[in-house]
């Protein structure tokens, strides 16, 4: 069934099947037909002080605004990220922003953090009735400078803090212009310093301490890895997300698209996301957990992630291209390749 929706949304410009999708979903979920057989799978882990249902989870991207998030649910996952949301509503960049390179099985994107803002995020995350954690990832407006960015993120994480399960801070998206300088090691230190300094005034406040987890990139040069572990481990940080999309084009510049402007995400990605995932593993203490993100297109890519060190896992582009069915296969992997290491 998934194949033929499929092959009908691939003749839709991307960013429009990705809307139409989306509503499809919706709908489906409204009639309860989003529970898909097998692919609710059971591998119940405690993590950041939150229980997952399994370990497979949705990357930050598919649903920037909480608008699906009980719809997305239903289908399986053990949690949903949201976002990214910034302080103000923003429209991101010029269209077309989105491109499938189905040889490849990957998408570029240059969205630019298209989104209704966060007050709008934290309306329909309050409404959710998705039982899983649920965790909301933030960044900065496009337009306001680095020096400044501690305060968007502040901003977001005071709004997000009561409805949030989690939340991801996004210094890695390749298309905010600088936002990838955030990964330098005074900018991350006065960031993460801010945040966690912050988040204890926050748990004062509201009675609970709400994990925070950082979000990085594929094309960190290899001496930035144990500062950006030192640095995640001295603020008190909750967890990595290893890793966002990449700018590489190597495996694909030779397709049509591949040589869009913007992150390249699927396939292409896996190798570079998997060794700053094995690298942060031997660097990160044992106690903050690691997500491991980037080229998951079958069961045996989320097995390799756990096998390399991630405690949980999540896909976006995978998503697009093998459908509902990835998740169950995912959890299922993931699940064995876990019991196998204990």
């Amino acid at each position: 069934m998934f194949g033929l929706l499929q092959k009908g949304l691939f003749r839709l410009e991307p960013e429009r099947a990705h809307e139409v999708a989306l509503e499809g979903l919706r709908l489906g979920y409204a009639f309860g037909a989003t529970r898909i057989a097998g692919s609710c799978v059971s591998d119940p882990v405690s993590l950041m002080g939150l229980d997952f249902g399994n370990r497979v989870g949705l990357a930050a991207g598919m649903d920037k605004n909480g608008d699906y998030i009980d719809a997305l649910g239903d289908l399986g996952f053990g949690f949903i990220e949201v976002g990214t949301v910034t302080p103000r509503p923003q429209p991101g960049n010029p269209q077309p922003r989105v491109f499938r390179l189905p040889q490849a099985q990957a998408l570029i994107n240059r969205l630019g953090f298209n989104n209704k803002g966060v007050a709008h995020l934290v309306e329909r995350a309050r409404k959710r009735r998705f039982k899983g954690p649920l965790g909301i990832n933030i960044g900065k407006n496009f337009d306001t400078p680095n020096e400044r960015a501690s305060e968007d993120y502040l901003t977001c994480l005071d709004a997000v803090y009561e409805v949030a399960d989690y939340v991801t801070v996004n210094i890695s998206s390749p298309n905010t212009q600088g936002l990838r300088d955030l990964h330098g090691e005074q900018e991350l230190d006065t960031l993460l310093g801010a945040l966690a300094e912050r988040r204890q005034q926050l748990a004062d406040q509201h009675g609970r301490c709400v994990p925070i987890a950082l979000k990085v990139a594929p094309d960190l040069e290899s001496q930035a890895i144990p500062m950006i572990a030192e640095a995640v481990a001295r603020h008190a940080m909750d967890a990595v997300i290893a890793t966002n999309t990449t700018i590489a084009r190597d495996a694909v510049q030779h397709l049509p698209h591949g040589k869009e402007a913007g992150g390249l995400s699927g396939a292409p990605v896996r190798s570079a996301s998997n060794t700053v995932l094995a690298r942060l593993r031997k660097e990160l203490p044992s106690q903050i957990a690691l997500v491991g993100v980037g080229g998951i297109l079958s069961g045996d890519d989320a097995a390799e992630k756990a096998a390399l060190g991630a405690d949980l896992v999540q896909f976006y582009t995978g998503f697009v291209y093998r459908g509902p069915d990835l998740i169950g296969e995912a959890a299922r992997a993931v699940r064995d390749q876990s019991a196998s290491v204990t």
